[in-house]
C-alpha cells in the first residue's frame, strides 16, 4: 500500500511561505499529508487562516510538536540560521528526514554535528540550495563530470541585491555574527542572500553529482555601509584543490538589482548565465552552442524530490556534504577579514522613505562591475576604501573561528 508522507513546516513566514504555497496548491501529484505549523509567531503568515480552516494543527516550537506526540515523515525547516543545525538534530532524533534550507549553519563545527545525528538515526537531511535539485543544474553537472567542457579553469558570480533598512530590521538576528545566546549566524549576504551563487560553483566542480568542489584557499575583502555587525559586501577569490579560481563579488549597499551573473570558464567551452530567469547557455570552442534553460522555475522542485525519497529511497542531490563547502568558505572569509572594513561616511546616501531607507555606497556598483569584468578583488583596484584580506587555508580547515593567525 502507497505510504502518504506526513510533513511538517518549521518557520510560517519569511521562505516557509514559499513551501506553504506547494504544499496548499499541490501543483504534483505527490501523496502528502500537511501535519503541523510550527512557528512562534504564526500570525506573521498569510496562510494562517487558510492553514486553521484545513484543520492544520498549529505550534509554538518544535520540541512541543514532538512533545505532544508528534511525527512527521519530512520536517521542512525555514528556521534562522542559528537554529539550522539545532532543529535538523532534533528532527532526526525524533525520526523525520530533514529539508532545511540554506545556508547550511552558521558554523562548520555544526554541519560536522549534523553529520553525525543523520548517520546515527538513518535519515537524509537535504538542504535546500534549490538550483542544485533543478533539471538544468543536474543536466550541467552530468556534462561537466563527462568532460564535455574540458577541465574547469575559472569561474565568477556578480550579484549586487540592494536590501533596505526594513531588510535588517525584519527580525532579531539579520546582519547578526552571534545569536544572543552566543550561536553563530554570520549573516551576510554570503550567508544568505545570495549564497546559493556562490555554492551553485562550488556544487558544479563537485567529482560526483552530490558532491562540490574541494577547497584549497580563500582570501576576502567584508565591507559595510549599513550599521549593522556583519558585512552587506563582499569580494571572494577562493583557489580548489585543482587550481580553479572562483571569484564571488556581492552587495547590498547598491541603488539597484544586478545579477546573479555568471562566468564559468572551461578548457573547451563557457557557460554563461545574465541574470534572474535567464538561461545557462554554453558555447563551445567549434562555434556550437546548448542551451541548458532556467533553474529558477523549479525553485520548490527540492520540496517534491525530498518528499518521494522518503518512500522511494532516491539520493538527495544537495546534502550537507555538498552544502558545508559553501560554510567552510563563509568561515574563512571571516577568519579572512576578521574586522569588518566600513566604507567611508562621504561616499554613503540614503534614499526612499523612513522605514525602508537604502543605504548606498556612491560608486561601488560600478567598481564591483569591474571588477567582475577584471578578475580582481577591489583592493587590487587600488581603490581608497578597499582593504585586502588574509588568505586563508581550508585544506583541514573544521571549526570557527580556527587557530590560523
Amino acid at each position: 500500500m502507497k505510504k502518504t508522507v506526513t510533513i511538517a513546516v518549521v518557520g510560517l513566514g519569511g521562505y516557509g511561505e514559499v513551501y506553504l504555497q506547494g504544499l496548499l496548491e499541490q501543483p504534483e501529484k505527490v501523496d502528502f499529508a500537511l501535519i503541523a505549523g510550527i512557528d512562534p509567531k504564526p500570525e506573521n503568515c498569510s496562510r494562517l487562516p487558510l492553514l486553521k480552516k484545513l484543520g492544520v494543527p498549529i505550534y509554538s516550537s518544535l520540541d512541543s510538536f514532538y512533545a505532544e506526540g508528534g511525527k512527521a515523515d519530512l520536517v521542512l525547516l525555514s528556521s534562522p540560521i542559528q537554529l539550522h543545525s539545532v532543529h535538523t538534530c532534533l528532527a532526526l532524533e525524533k525520526g523525520s528526514n530533514v529539508l532545511c534550507e540554506k545556508p547550511l549553519a552558521g558554523s562548520i563545527q555544526e554541519a560536522d554535528v549534523m553529520i553525525k545525528a543523520r548517520n546515527r538515526n538513518g535519515k537524509f537531511v537535504a538542504i535546500g540550495y534549490q538550483w542544485s535539485f533543478t533539471d538544468t543544474i543536474q543536466a550541467i553537472k552530468r556534462d561537466v563530470l563527462a568532460g564535455k567542457f574540458g577541465a574547469p579553469k575559472r569561474l565568477k558570480t556578480l550579484a549586487l541585491w540592494p536590501r533596505d533598512f526594513a531588510y535588517y530590521n525584519r527580525n532579531n538576528w539579520a546582519g547578526r555574527q552571534k545569536s544572543g545566546d552566543g550561536r553563530w549566524i554570520l549573516d551576510s549576504p554570503v550567508n544568505n542572500a545570495v549564497a546559493h551563487y556562490l555554492h551553485n560553483m562550488l556544487f558544479v566542480l563537485g567529482d560526483q553529482m552530490t558532491s562540490s568542489a574541494r577547497l584549497l584557499s580563500v582570501e576576502a575583502e567584508l565591507y559595510r555601509a549599513n550599521p549593522i555587525e556583519n558585512y552587506d559586501t563582499a569580494a571572494l577569490r577562493v583557489l580548489t584543490d585543482r587550481d580553479v579560481e572562483i571569484l564571488f563579488l556581492v552587495s547590498h549597499a547598491v541603488p539597484e538589482m544586478i545579477g546573479p551573473i555568471k562566468h564559468y570558464e572551461f578548457e573547451n567551452a563557457t557557460l554563461t548565465f545574465s541574470g534572474l530567469n535567464s538561461h545557462f547557455i554554453a558555447r563551445f570552442s567549434d562555434g556550437t552552442k546548448k542551451d541548458y534553460g532556467s533553474p529558477d522555475p523549479q525553485q520548490i522542485k527540492k520540496m517534491w524530490d525530498c518528499t518521494r525519497a522518503v518512500t522511494s529511497g532516491e539520493e538527495i542531490a544537495c546534502g550537507i556534504e555538498a552544502a558545508r563547502e559553501q560554510t567552510r568558505v563563509m568561515n574563512g572569509a571571516q577568519e579572512s577579514m576578521p574586522t569588518i572594513v566600513e566604507f567611508p561616511q562621504n561616499l554613503l546616501s540614503k534614499t526612499g522613505e523612513a522605514g525602508k531607507q537604502l543605504t548606498v555606497c556612491a560608486g561601488l556598483a560600478e567598481e564591483m562591475q569591474e571588477c567582475y569584468k577584471r578578475y580582481q578583488l577591489p583592493s587590487e583596484r587600488e581603490l581608497g576604501w578597499a582593504v585586502r584580506g588574509q588568505k586563508i587555508d581550508l585544506r583541514n580547515y573544521s571549526h570557527f573561528p580556527s587557530a590560523q593567525k
